[in-house]
């Protein structure tokens, strides 16, 4: 029975997501491209190999247009005779890439395969496929949801609400996701991840938005980002509590991971980093929307035949720290175990970046560990999640 494995992992640094970010002067197309070839070099897989390009984006459109991937491919000075595809599952479109690379390998389909993600939210700001006056929604969705859909960061609110989240503890979480950064930076558990880039304005090696001075205090006397007296009134139960600090920012970022089967890496002469072991991905409602990361951790720890003791690391997406909160009260795993490096409140969300940038830290975490069993789960727009486990190989 074939496998898929996971031979290297690399991502860029995150620059800040706004003019005069770090990788703001980088075209989004030139960004991946430059990714995509440190991968394909550093594994030393001759790119005639590769049976297809997996890539996921957020904002499709502008420079992020016209199928992102196969142009950053083509960019890279790679083979014209490789094709590439471009995916959208919100937050967690790269991590879907991985899952349909990954099935492809099994299924035979692929023998090597890249699994990638870019988001240049500083060139393409969010909702830029959105123009004025156009409803994505329809009047259909309208009808089944009469009160409106709402923005994440109000449903970030609701969940803080009904899990009793508060204020105090998401800017404890998020000022630790700081810190734990910062440790791992100095302690140089990023440099094999990353592809430090050239940029007009000179090298970027190191992610932008770590803060090391960053504390609860300083975290308190930020305001609330999403309060609107239009949703008080509809929720009287949120304390408006989610602010800048305690959720993720804006950024500019790429990551790719290449992956074949156990068979093809030894024949080729590669050593795996990790197993692709099992792969879900859930609906949920779509009005608290960012809380499917608890039934996607059950159900893919189900189809592994694994409880939560058996994982010894865990990716979470630090969307919002009231996401992670909520997810540790429900599954009851060991916040030891969460985000060892830092999470995205700190790193950074690149949107169609963040899944392969999550699982690059995670296969390389594992290895500097030890661990064997690793799970990573990221919640979506629309109420979606996917959740992965990885299984170290010696």
């Amino acid at each position: 029975m074939r496998d898929a494995v996971i031979v290297e992992a690399v991502r860029t640094p995150i620059g800040k997501g706004k003019p005069g970010g770090a990788l703001s002067g980088v075209h989004p197309v030139e960004l991946l491209a430059h990714t995509l070839q440190a991968l394909i070099g550093r594994s030393g897989v001759d790119p005639e190999l590769v049976d297809d390009v997996i890539g996921g984006c957020v904002d499709q459109v502008g420079e992020q247009a016209m199928n992102t991937t196969r142009y950053a491919w083509l960019a890279a000075g790679l083979p014209e005779s490789v094709p590439a595809t471009t995916v959208d599952r919100q937050c967690g479109s790269s991590q879907q890439a991985v899952h349909f690379a990954a099935q492809g390998v099994i299924a035979g389909a692929y023998d090597v395969v890249v699994a990638c993600g870019i988001e240049s939210m500083s060139r393409v700001p969010m909702w830029s496929n959105v123009p004025p006056g156009a409803d994505p929604f329809s009047a259909a969705i309208a009808a089944r949801y009469p009160g409106g859909l709402i923005p994440q960061g109000v449903s970030a609110e609701l969940i803080a609400a009904k899990w009793s989240v508060s204020r105090e503890a998401m800017d404890a979480f998020a000022s630790g996701s700081h810190a734990k950064a910062a440790q791992a930076r100095s302690a140089g558990l990023f440099e094999a991840e990353l592809v430090p880039v050239t940029t007009p304005a000179g090298l970027v090696a190191l992610d932008e938005s770590v803060r090391p001075n960053t504390t609860p205090e300083i975290l308190a006397g930020l305001r609330p980002s999403f309060a609107d007296p239009g949703f008080a009134g509809r929720y009287p139960q949120i304390d408006w509590s989610v602010t800048a600090g305690n959720s993720s920012p804006i950024n500019d970022g790429a990551s790719a991971v290449l992956i074949t089967s156990s068979e093809t890496a030894a024949r080729l002469g590669l050593r795996p980093l990790a197993r692709l072991h099992s792969f879900a991905v859930t609906g949920s409602d779509p009005l608290l929307m960012l809380t499917g990361v608890v039934p996607a951790t059950e159900k893919v720890l189900r189809r592994a035949g694994l409880s939560l003791p058996d994982i010894d690391l865990f990716e979470v997406n630090e969307a919002f720290a009231s996401v992670v909160l909520a997810w540790l009260q429900e599954t009851g795993a060991d916040p030891a175990k969460v985000n060892v490096n830092g999470g995205a409140i700190a790193l950074g969300h690149p949107l169609g970046a963040s899944g392969t940038r999550l699982m690059t830290t995670l296969v390389h975490a594992m290895r500097e560990r030890g661990a064997r069993f690793a799970l990573q789960t990221m919640c979506e727009a629309g109420g979606l999640a996917n959740a992965t486990i990885l299984e170290a190989l010696d």
